[in-house]
């Protein structure tokens, strides 16, 4: 898994490629937790995730955690099918900002 970060505005946008799986979620939420220091609006590009284990839904609820008790948001946009169909199942679709 990749992840590169460009900053626009107030906002910190991350785009993620690759497999968001138990070995690269740490990763994943190091990135959140380090953007959520700079700013307090973090998008999450996910154009390039094909896949994503429950440890990857960790790093994520840890994340909209973060954004709520900052009073910013966290969104995930551009997410792939096989990907919206793992939040969906979770119920993520319900605690994230998703925008297909």
């Amino acid at each position: 898994m990749e992840i590169s970060e460009k900053t626009v505005g107030e906002v910190i946008q991350l785009s993620v490629s690759g497999n968001v799986d138990s070995i690269s979620s740490s990763d994943l939420q190091q990135h959140i937790l380090t953007a959520f220091q700079k700013k307090k609006n973090i998008v999450i590009d996910f154009s390039n995730v094909r896949y994503m284990s429950s440890a990857g839904l960790r790093a994520l609820l840890l994340g909209q955690k973060t954004a709520m008790s900052k009073g910013g948001t966290l969104k995930l946009i551009h997410v792939q099918e096989s990907v919206m169909s793992v939040f969906i199942t979770a119920g993520f679709d319900k605690l994230l900002s998703i925008e297909l």
